[in-house]
Formats: C-alpha cells, structure tokens, sequence
C-alpha cells in the first residue's frame, strides 16, 4: 500500500493537494462478465479526471443494434470482427478508461494492440462472485443455456489462461466498493509510469 488514502486520489489530474496524476496511456479493464470492468472503470476514470469508453457500447452505436442481435443475427464471429475495428479506433485515440467485453481479451490480435498502445488491467474475481453478480441478468447472450452457471464456468475456465496474460492484475472482492476497486486499481498503475504519471 502506498499510504494515501482513497479520497486523496479522487479527482487526481486536476487537484489533490500535492498529489496530481496524469493518464499517459488508455487503461483497458479486462476479465469475465460481472467482474465489475464497467462499474470500476467509471469510478477510475472519474477518479482521474479521463474520459471513460465501453467497447461493447461503441459496437452497438456502430451497429445500430444490441450485443444480443448482433450475435443472433450475425454470429459471435462477425461481432468479434467489429470488436477489434472498435478496440484499434479507441486505442488510437486520447489516452482513457475502457472497459471491454469479457471475449475482447481472448483474441491475441486484441491483446497485441491493448500491451503496444495501452495497459491491460485483469478484475480477477472468483466464479462465485461473478454468478452472484451476473444471474439475475438478461443481457448476456453467451448465458442463454439450460445451465446458465456450468456455462459461465465453462466460459471462466477457458478464458483463465488469457486473463493471466493481462499486464497487471487486481482482485476483486465482494466486501470491496466500487471506489475501493477504483483504488487498488490506481495503485497498481502506479507501478507503470508510463502509464499513470505523478505530477
């Protein structure tokens, strides 16, 4: 721990008495559905003073349609075809907070593009956090199973060995706040001065 605390970070790129932060590079929030990618990432962004982006929300702009239609319509390939389209644009764009869908990691093109032009950031949460989060939901369409957690175990199983490969990794727990969440993550970038700078 550094010894500052939570409040003395929020807000960090325009004033916290004599600690400032600059974001340098886009913080791409990685892991599986209801690791908290977009609830966090808010709270970071808001925290540092950056914008904060949604891959998934950008898909649908440009689509003009929803995750689940795009899937149902299309397929999972055509829609991780866009994902990467979308995740270079924003890559490319000003440095921000940008929370990913929980497949965005798995492909090594994406991943490739978050380590060169961002910093990845794995939410490591357990598989019973996740479904406590996640099965009152009826926006995911790769839960639309008999067996909706066996899935989402499936999913957290295959998709382990990709998460791990994140550049830095923050756990998750249920006793933790999303400004807490926020907190740890800003810690952690603060390992990578090329990314989060002190002012």
């Amino acid at each position: 721990m550094l010894g500052q605390s939570a409040a003395s970070f929020r807000h960090g790129s325009k004033h916290t008495g004599t600690l400032m932060l600059r974001l340098k590079k886009t913080v791409v929030m990685v892991g599986m559905m209801g690791a908290g990618k977009t609830a966090v990432g808010t709270a970071l962004a808001r925290a540092l003073g950056a914008p904060f982006l949604d891959s998934d929300e950008e898909i649908v702009r440009a689509a003009d349609r929803s995750i689940a239609e795009i899937f149902e319509r299309d397929g999972e390939a055509f829609f991780r075809a866009r994902e990467t389209e979308v995740l270079n644009r924003l890559l490319n764009g000003a440095p921000c907070v940008l929370s990913t869908g929980g497949g965005a990691f798995l492909s090594e093109a994406n991943r490739l593009l978050i380590h060169e032009a961002g910093v990845s950031v794995w939410l490591r949460a357990d598989l019973d956090l996740l479904w406590q989060r996640v099965r009152h939901k009826t926006t995911r369409p790769l839960l639309r199973t008999a067996n909706p957690r066996e899935t989402l175990r499936g999913l957290y199983d295959a998709r382990l060995p990709f998460y791990q490969q994140a550049d830095l990794t923050v756990d998750s727990h249920a006793s933790l706040s999303v400004e807490d969440m926020a907190q740890r993550v800003i810690e952690s970038l603060l390992v990578r001065p090329d990314v989060l700078e002190r002012t």
